[in-house]
């Protein structure tokens, strides 16, 4: 039993089988020690002090543990598992309260590490409950600095530095391990419950019970020290996943933002909002911890990241998130013209939608016309279980997919579609670039490698894996993965590295290393072959051949040399992805060379462009390529120089979606005959 002002304290101090101190629970290593002892607030008193080992299932220790503890694995093997040890505890401090008359109590530990990022993470992954007491305590280094303001800041304490300020005795080796600490814990507590200080105990920590769902506004203001980017997780995980995740540290209510792909499916990527940087910087020391038998990477990201993927403006959407406390339920693949009812219909009575028809939500285009997507609410978890045992059953002619959903998704779904513009008007000629400092890299230095055999199946994460230690070397936004004419990874990909050297050492330890099935082979190339065979051209024994594109029958007479920069014109730039843009010339080049612009024949650079999907290395997160438009000026000299006719204006461009793949030219001119092209 806890209460905010509770009448004892049970000050409580643990060890794992890994780090010690500050990175308490970094390593994610199981809990070995528990001390505890009861303290009597009112009366001045304790109750008797408690040591109990606990057997986790690695008994490995590493030599810190080993060496600060004195414990062993012989040792460690005759103890009690992890949920026997807690539910004694529980029993003994309800004994020594009865015997010291009291009847609440609230832990107090020596920083937050011990609670939130050894024992609720512990007890999540081997899925039982802690008891209610562990959900609020009093953090002594914080209450200490509160009663000595004088004293070191909250982060720089210990206990020792605590003692030491004090005037207590610090001599560890006078006691076990463990028992020292918890004395000296309560001698402090006494100190600050003199005359002189006269401390009260009145605002615990607090541990939220479970992740709280609610929309996000684009209006807000987020802190950019309370949000991360969490990286690597399973395509299909929750937000209540995720929170779980980060058990034991308090994430904001809503502040779970799954982020979509171009596709808008999940892309193994996360963004999290947590209540104060504090939790923030605790949810940082997780980077690598796994969920199931991924390894999740968290790294640093800002509010703006988090609004764009969260944030949203739609009244209908706000109105359909503002019952709290739903279970969402994304369907995809509805026919066009289901309707309501079909949907309540489909899911049946066993599943019965919050409010009805109120709670279901349609995703349109801005014409109103569907998507074939929907979001449903679910007043608790077993009618989201039930609705989700219906994936892929038959609705009208199509197969339904169900899936997990957050607040935060819904408003992502809705701001992508609502925001495709049906025909958008056709801009000045644009001039593509890349900000620095992610440009392609060029030049001769032999900074880059090249993975060539991958499974077909690879993906980033599968690549960082299999390079290990050596992706701390890879340079922000270095990854580049290398698809075909059809859009599928072709088994290639370029990586840049910070320095030829890296580079080298990448190809020497990773050459025919196996990734899956497969051996991989890894060789150092420059970063202009990189881009060479980006553009489509081939890197072999036999020596370096230029993409088609810059053959001269393909290339225009503005042609001069390889490296003559390229821009691509509106029609050909509005939908290119990154990889196509060509390194940017350097001053000397563009001193010499005569102001032209090269132009990518529209059938070359659909037979042979070879188009790339790029990926952030980390710790950066994705950057898109920006368009500037050229000034008047420039586009007219520009169609002088190359004789390149621009298109007229005013005109419109009309993006086609689902085309047969056999799709030719003379399909599509007959399919818009009578309308001037």
């Amino acid at each position: 039993m806890t209460a905010s002002r509770s009448d004892s304290l049970v000050v409580l101090f643990g060890a794992t089988a890994g780090a010690y101190g500050a990175k308490l629970g970094s390593d994610e290593r199981e809990l070995i020690l528990l001390v505890w002892q009861v303290v009597d607030l009112p009366g001045k008193k304790v109750g008797t002090l408690h040591k109990s080992l606990v057997k986790a299932d690695n008994l490995e220790l590493s030599d810190q543990c080993r060496e600060v503890s004195g414990l062993t694995p012989e040792g460690l093997g005759k103890a009690e598992p992890l949920d026997r040890v807690l539910q004694q505890f529980i029993q003994l401090v309800s004994s020594d309260l009865k015997v010291l008359g009291r009847s609440s109590y609230t832990l107090c530990s020596d920083g937050q590490l011990l609670i939130r990022q050894v024992l609720h993470p512990e007890t999540s992954k081997k899925n039982f409950l802690l008891s209610d007491c562990f959900y609020s305590f009093y953090d002594l280094r914080k209450e200490f600095h509160a009663c000595y303001p004088s004293s070191a800041t909250v982060k720089d304490q210990t206990i020792k530095t605590m003692a030491e300020y004090l005037g207590l005795g610090t001599d560890e080796t006078e006691e076990d391990f463990g028992v020292w600490q918890v004395k000296t814990m309560v001698a402090i507590i006494f100190s600050m419950l003199s005359e002189s200080c006269n401390h009260i105990f009145t605002e615990p920590e607090t541990v939220k019970y479970k992740y709280e769902t609610g929309p996000c506004s684009k209006s807000e203001t987020v802190d950019n020290e309370t949000v991360i980017r969490a990286r690597g997780l399973p395509w299909q995980s929750s937000d209540q996943d995720i929170a779980r995740f980060f058990k034991g540290l308090n994430i904001a209510k809503g502040g779970v933002a799954l982020c979509l792909n171009a596709q808008g499916r999940r892309n193994g990527e996360a963004l999290v909002r947590f209540v104060n940087s504090e939790q923030r910087d605790l949810a940082l020391e997780r980077h690598k911890h796994h969920m199931g038998s991924r390894y999740i990477e968290v790294y640093k990201a800002t509010g703006e990241e988090f609004l764009k993927i969260a944030g949203g403006t739609s009244n209908e959407v706000a109105q359909f998130l503002s019952k709290e406390n739903q279970v969402i339920i994304r369907m995809r693949g509805l026919p066009f013209t289901a309707t309501q009812e079909d949907v309540l219909g489909f899911l049946g009575p066993e599943c019965p939608v919050t409010g009805g028809k109120e709670g279901l939500l349609f995703v349109k285009y801005p014409d109103g016309r569907p998507t074939g997507d929907a979001f449903v609410l679910f007043s608790c978890e077993e009618y989201a279980q039930n609705a989700l045992k219906k994936h892929k059953e038959i609705l009208g002619k199509r197969y339904i997919e169900l899936f997990r959903s957050t607040a935060a998704e819904v408003q992502q779904v809705l701001n992508r579609y609502m925001s495709t513009p049906l025909i958008p008007t056709l801009p000045t000629p644009i001039i593509p670039v890349i900000p620095p400092p992610y440009t392609i890299a060029t030049g001769s230095i032999r900074d880059c490698v090249r993975l060539r055999g991958l499974p077909y199946t690879a993906g980033i994460d599968d690549i960082l894996e299999f390079m290990g230690d050596a992706t701390a070397d890879i340079k922000p936004h270095g990854v580049h993965m290398v698809l075909n004419q059809q859009g599928r990874p072709s088994g290639d990909a370029f990586i840049q590295m910070k320095s030829a050297d890296k580079a080298f050492m990448v190809a020497q330890k990773c050459h025919k290393k196996m990734m899956k099935d497969r051996y991989v082979e890894v060789f150092q190339c420059s970063g202009e072959e990189m881009n060479f065979v980006l553009m489509g051209g081939t890197l072999n024994r036999s020596g370096l051949s230029p993409p088609p594109c810059k053959l001269p029958c393909l290339s225009p007479p503005a042609y001069a040399a390889f490296q003559t920069a390229a821009v691509i014109p509106a029609e050909a730039a509005l939908y290119q992805p990154q990889a196509l843009l060509p390194a940017a010339r350097t001053p000397q080049a563009s001193a010499a060379a005569p102001p032209t612009v090269t132009y990518y024949p529209a059938q070359a650079a659909q037979l042979y462009m070879n188009y790339t999907a790029y990926y952030p290395s980390p710790p950066v997160s994705p950057t898109t390529v920006g368009y500037i438009a050229a000034p008047p000026g420039a586009v007219a000299a520009a169609a002088t120089a190359t004789h390149t006719p621009i298109l007229p204006q005013p005109g419109a461009l009309v993006r086609m979606q689902g085309l047969p793949y056999n799709t030719g030219m003379k399909e599509i001119l007959s399919f818009f005959q009578g309308y001037q092209a």
